[in-house]
């Protein structure tokens, strides 16, 4: 990575888009800046990116849809939606297709920046090392193809529910706590943060239903733990 951030920089107000570009560009950020999902999508494709900021309306192709697209080859590149939108399950569905933060609405540039320097500097992108398949019971979870299979029966996770199942199956049978989880995999505690991670226990709990061996314990106050 160069000296400069490289930011791909969505977003279909032309006038605030230009004042964000050129605030972050102030700043030391070198920034592409796009009106519409499409041409952001054509031109991820041909460049290289330390981190998108995607807004989630947008023409031709949403926020959503393009991170979407982004996710099938490239699991790792940090993604900050921009949204005007707060409801738990629009937020919910922005980490399950693999956004690392979002923004509401209006928003200051210093936390934008705020946001930014802190998804490079955590890396939460990185690949962690891991087997290649984890047992969990009677299921065989794969991390890295993000499956989990049962018997013959094999259920593809979404890159968030592979997240969380892996911190789970690291401390399994032991506490995780709920705050260090949030902070690592969702970039903060905050309320929507935590709503949307209770979202995806359940759903984890759900996928794992059918092995009564297994169990996602709620800790009050905690954080949950895997028993196996």
């Amino acid at each position: 990575m160069s000296d400069k951030i490289k930011v791909l920089y969505a977003e279909d107000e032309e006038a605030l888009g230009m004042i964000v570009k050129d605030s972050l560009e102030s700043r030391g950020f070198e920034v592409t800046f796009k009106t519409d999902g499409a041409s952001a999508f054509r031109t991820y494709e041909e460049n290289e990116y330390d981190i998108l900021v995607l807004d989630v309306m947008m023409p031709l192709m949403d926020g959503f849809s393009l991170a979407r697209k982004v996710r099938q080859t490239n699991k790792h590149i940090p993604i900050i939606f921009l949204t005007a939108k707060s409801q738990v399950q629009d937020v919910v569905e922005g980490f399950e297709l693999g956004g690392n933060d979002y923004l509401k609405k209006p928003f200051s540039v210093e936390e934008l920046i705020v946001r930014i320097k802190a998804l490079i500097k955590r890396k939460s992108y990185e690949e962690p090392v891991v087997e290649e398949e984890c047992i969990i019971g009677e299921y065989t979870f794969s991390y890295s193809k993000q499956t989990l299979r049962l018997k013959d029966e094999e259920r593809n996770l979404t890159h968030r529910e592979a997240i969380v199942l892996l911190k789970l199956y690291e401390r399994r049978n032991q506490v995780l706590d709920r705050k260090s989880i949030l902070n690592e995999v969702w970039g903060d505690d905050s309320f929507f943060n935590a709503r949307s991670m209770d979202v995806f226990i359940t759903r984890l709990r759900k996928y794992l239903r059918d092995d009564s061996s297994i169990q996602i314990v709620n800790i009050r106050g905690v954080g949950y733990k895997l028993i196996v």
